[in-house]
C-alpha cells in the first residue's frame, strides 16, 4: 500500500488526476489550516473561511483531471484562495448596493403610497364636508372652487348679490378648515416623523 503521508506535493497532485481519493484526503488534510487561517485573516468570518475553502477543495476535486499547475503548488493553492476571497468581497458589495438601492427604492415607494393615500382621503373628506354644506353655500363654493368663477360671475349666475357670495365662501371655508383641522394635523405629524 502507498504511504501518501511522504510523498511531495508534486506527486500528490498526479495521483490526484488518475483520481486517486487517499492523495486528495492527503492533500486535505495538509493544507485544510493553513487555507482556513488565510481566508479567515482577511474575511474575518469563520463560516464564510470555511465555506471559500471548501469551496476550492471540492472544485480543485471536480476539475482533477483539467488541473495544469505552472508554478508551486502552495502558490497556486493561496491564489485561489485570494480570488475567492476577492469573489466573496465583490459579491458581497453588490449585495450590499443591491440591498441599498431596494431600500431607498422602497422609502421612496412608501413615502409616495403614503402621499397617494392621503391625498385619497383629503377628498374624500373635502367632498364629504362639501355635501354637507347648505344647498346656497353648496353652489357658491363648487362654482368658485371647482369651476373657478370669480364672485362677479357666480353673483350673476345664482341672482345673489357678491356679498352674499363673500358671505357664503367664508361660511363653507370655515366649515372646512374646522373640519380639516385633524386631517391635516394626522398629516403633519406622519410627515414630521
Amino acid at each position: 500500500m502507498l504511504d501518501v503521508k511522504i510523498l511531495t506535493d508534486l506527486q500528490l497532485l498526479n495521483l490526484i488526476k488518475a483520481d486517486h481519493e487517499p492523495a486528495f484526503k492527503e492533500l486535505y488534510c495538509r493544507y485544510w489550516k493553513q487555507l482556513y487561517a488565510f481566508a479567515y485573516n482577511r474575511v474575518r468570518s469563520r463560516e464564510v473561511a470555511e465555506e471559500i475553502v471548501q469551496d476550492f477543495l471540492t472544485n480543485f476535486w471536480l476539475n482533477r483531471a483539467k488541473l495544469n499547475i505552472q508554478s508551486s503548488f502552495e502558490g497556486y493553492i493561496y491564489t485561489s484562495i485570494k480570488n475567492l476571497v476577492l469573489n466573496y468581497f465583490a459579491r458581497e458589495a453588490r449585495k450590499s448596493q443591491m440591498l441599498e438601492n431596494i431600500s431607498v427604492s422602497s422609502s421612496v415607494l412608501d413615502n409616495s403610497t403614503e402621499e397617494l393615500i392621503m391625498l385619497h382621503e383629503l377628498r374624500l373628506v373635502i367632498t364629504r364636508e362639501v355635501s354637507q354644506l347648505p344647498v346656497k353655500c353648496r353652489s357658491v363654493f363648487e362654482l368658485s372652487r371647482i369651476e373657478n368663477k370669480s364672485n362677479k360671475e357666480i353673483a350673476q349666475t345664482l341672482g345673489i348679490s357678491e356679498k352674499t357670495v363673500e358671505g357664503h365662501l367664508s361660511k363653507a371655508l370655515k366649515r372646512l378648515r374646522l373640519n380639516l383641522n385633524a386631517l391635516v394635523v394626522t398629516v403633519f405629524a406622519i410627515f414630521i416623523y
